[in-house]
Parts: structure tokens; C-alpha cells; sequence
């Protein structure tokens, strides 16, 4: 093996003893062995109530009881949450705090992991503390004479000449075994204080609701503030126009402007809130029963709607109207701002299979495919949200000057 070889394998294996992780480890480790000895004299009753029991039995009885006693702290839920934080701060490593606490054959992982934590404690804090007691005490200057070893019967003399390299080796081996045990810990950790196959999928599921939530806020955001800035600023370009010709006309659109604009700030607000993870409010609703309201804004912003509605529109259950709502929203707004003018029309018809939402307007004369410009969020937004209502949507050129928007949703009407 080449010299440079070498070298980044002695670098590979000191690394570590450098490293302050290593023994914020350790001493998570022999703190965990010493908060355990609060314990130790309820684990040697067995001696006390069998005095007449061999050594060894009274020993063994003593270290399982105390290993019992050890265990049960393990079992309340606070003391998993205490032990996955500290193993975030001291061993490095990304515990997730579990939705919901262990259950079954999972509650008994936390005790486990307390009886080995504190036997790795002291077997690193007795093995590393002989080990530092010996680096200290085999110089041969601290003593005046030769330093004498001996270990498990085997017994050798420590010169002057090689006091100091035993003494070094044996620092170095302490050393050594704190990084075991911060290893140890560190490979113990996400198996027992980690979470288990049941609760990382509760996990993922939680996440999941999560996204989506936050995925239909990004879409009701969108709908809503996008369709009020539409109607907003035509309002205003009305009102600018009319102001002098007819003040009554220009104070319309001003209040719809101000009618519109506090809708789309209780949505706002209430996102906000949901995205700072406070307390949010009571969400806003906005269902079939408030598409009057939607299509008088337009007739103020001066557009002409022809609207058309069938069934029994306030039968239909709350999510599918919110649904069909913002659906219709996105759609008279896409006509807004990218028609040309001219009547839009508006069907809504609610019949016992399925509620139907069609929204045509004019585009010009000789528009293409390519002349239907679109943000680039509204038609795909749309096509998710019907697509996880299991309904059908449509949208294109219907002929060379009009386009067309249709959406079907499979419904249930209330009793």
C-alpha cells in the first residue's frame, strides 16, 4: 500500500476524534447512565428480601430488575418526545416526531432504547474512564519509578522510555470508544426512537394532506384574487370613462370594485393564515347560491352576460358548488381578459347524474389555437380540480371566433 494511501486512511479514521459531534454523543450517552442511578437502589431490594441467594443470582436479579425499572420510563409518550429532540441536538441525526404516539409491539422500542442508551453509558463511561486513569498514571515521571500494567492476569514493567507512548495509546483508545458509542447511538437512533413502518405511513399520509391543502389554497388563491384584479381594473377603466358622462354608472363600478376587493381579502386572509400554520378562521364560502352576485361584478366591469341556468342549483352539495363556484370564476375571467368582446354566455345545468358548466365568449375573427393566450396556471388548475372531482372538462375554439369552456361533474343532489 502506497504512502499517500495510508495517510487518507489515517486522516479517514482521526477525522472523527475531531469532530464535536463525537462527543456530544458520548456525553449523551453517560448522562443517560447517570440519570439511571436514581434507580439503582429500588433494583437492589431482590438482595435485601433474598440475603441468603447466591452472589450471582442477587447480581442478576438486581440488573434485570434495574433494567425493568429503566425500561418502564420509557413507556409515556413525553419521554419518547424528550429523547428524539435530544437526539436531534446530540447525535446529528433527523428524527420526525411521529403524528401520532407508538402503538403495540412499537411502544416497547423506546424502553429498549433506554436499557441499551444507558448500558452503552456505562460501559463507555467505566471502559473509557480506566482507560483515561491509565493514561494519567503510567508515566513513569508521575510515579518516580517504572509504571507496572497489569490486566487479566497478565502483568508487564513500563520503562521510562515508554511510559508516555502507553500513555498516549491509552488516551487515544478512550477516545476511540467514545466514538464507538456515539456510533452505536447514532445507528440504534432511527431504528428505535425513529419512526416505524405504520407511523411513516401516517407520516406520509399527514404530509400528503398536507400538499394537498395547500394546493387547493394555491388554486381558490389564484381563482379568487385573479378574477378580482380582472374585473378590478376593467371597473376602474369603466369608471374612468363614464365619470363625467354618467356618475351613477361610475359609482356602481367603484362599489363593485370595493365588493369584490373584500371578498378576495377574507380568501387572502384566510390563506395566509392557514400558511403561517395559525389559527385561520372559518374558510370562505363561495357556492352556486353567490353566482348572481359573480355575474352582476361583470355586468359592472360592462360585460354582457347571458346567462342561462337549469335544475335545481341549490340542491347541490356544498363541495361540488364551491367546486362548480370557482370553476365558472376562473372561466368568466379567462373571458375577461382575453376575449374580444361582445356577449358572454353562461349554462349551468344540474340534473340528477351530473351538473354541467359551459362558458363561451368571442375571440375575433380568425383566432387560432395559438390566439387563445392563457397565464399559464388557470386552464391547468382547472383540469386538476375537475380531474379530483372524477368529472370531464373541455376547452378550446368552438368555431373560428368564440371559445369554449365545458366542464361536467358527476353529482349528487341533497334530499
Amino acid at each position: 500500500m502506497s504512502g499517500p494511501a495510508i495517510l487518507a486512511i489515517m486522516i479517514k479514521g482521526i477525522r472523527p476524534l475531531l469532530r464535536g459531534s463525537t462527543y456530544s454523543g458520548a456525553l449523551f450517552a453517560y448522562c443517560g447512565a447517570m440519570a439511571s442511578l436514581p434507580l439503582l437502589p429500588f433494583a437492589m431490594l431482590p438482595a435485601l428480601v433474598w440475603p441468603t441467594a447466591p452472589y450471582g443470582v442477587q447480581a442478576a436479579l438486581c440488573l434485570l430488575l434495574w433494567a425493568a425499572l429503566i425500561g418502564v420510563l420509557g413507556l409515556p409518550r413525553t419521554t419518547r418526545r424528550v429523547l428524539i429532540a435530544s437526539g436531534r441536538r446530540l447525535l446529528g441525526v433527523p428524527l420526525p416526531q411521529a403524528p401520532t404516539g407508538p402503538s403495540g409491539a412499537d411502544r416497547w422500542r423506546t424502553p429498549l432504547w433506554l436499557v441499551l442508551h444507558v448500558a452503552l453509558g456505562w460501559t463507555g463511561a467505566l471502559v473509557s474512564g480506566v482507560l483515561l486513569l491509565a493514561g494519567l498514571t503510567v508515566p513513569a515521571g508521575w510515579t518516580g519509578s517504572a509504571a507496572r500494567v497489569t490486566l487479566f492476569g497478565w502483568s508487564a514493567s513500563v520503562t521510562d522510555g515508554w511510559s508516555w507512548v502507553v500513555a498516549l495509546c491509552c488516551v487515544l483508545l478512550a477516545l476511540v470508544v467514545c466514538v464507538l458509542v456515539t456510533n452505536t447511538l447514532r445507528w440504534l437512533a432511527p431504528r428505535l426512537l425513529g419512526p416505524s413502518s405504520a407511523e411513516r405511513l401516517a407520516l406520509a399520509a399527514e404530509r400528503e394532506l398536507q400538499l394537498a391543502e395547500r394546493n387547493r389554497l394555491a388554486h381558490e388563491l389564484h381563482d379568487s384574487i385573479g378574477h378580482t384584479l380582472t374585473a378590478a381594473t376593467i371597473q376602474a377603466a369603466v369608471a374612468g370613462e363614464v365619470l363625467s358622462a354618467d356618475p351613477v354608472a361610475a359609482r356602481a363600478a367603484l362599489r363593485s370594485i370595493e365588493e369584490s376587493t373584500r371578498a378576495a381579502l377574507e380568501d387572502l386572509d384566510y390563506v395566509l393564515g392557514v400558511l403561517r400554520e395559525e389559527e385561520a378562521g372559518t374558510a370562505p364560502t363561495r357556492t352556486l347560491a353567490d353566482l348572481p352576485e359573480l355575474l352582476d361584478r361583470l355586468r359592472h366591469a360592462g360585460a354582457v352576460v347571458q346567462p342561462e341556468l337549469s335544475g335545481e342549483l341549490a340542491q347541490v352539495q356544498g363541495t361540488l358548488s364551491r367546486a362548480a363556484y370557482r370553476i365558472l370564476q376562473e372561466g368568466l375571467t379567462n373571458a375577461l381578459r382575453h376575449g374580444a368582446g361582445g356577449p358572454i354566455e353562461v349554462r349551468v345545468a344540474a340534473a340528477s347524474d351530473g351538473l354541467e358548466l359551459t362558458v363561451v365568449n368571442r375571440t375575433g375573427a380568425g383566432a387560432g389555437p395559438g390566439a387563445f393566450p392563457t397565464s399559464g396556471h388557470g386552464l391547468p388548475g382547472l383540469a386538476e380540480r375537475v380531474r379530483l372531482l372524477n368529472g370531464e372538462l373541455t376547452a378550446g375554439p368552438d368555431g373560428s371566433q368564440h371559445w369554449r369552456l365545458a366542464v361536467r361533474l358527476p353529482v349528487r343532489l341533497s334530499a
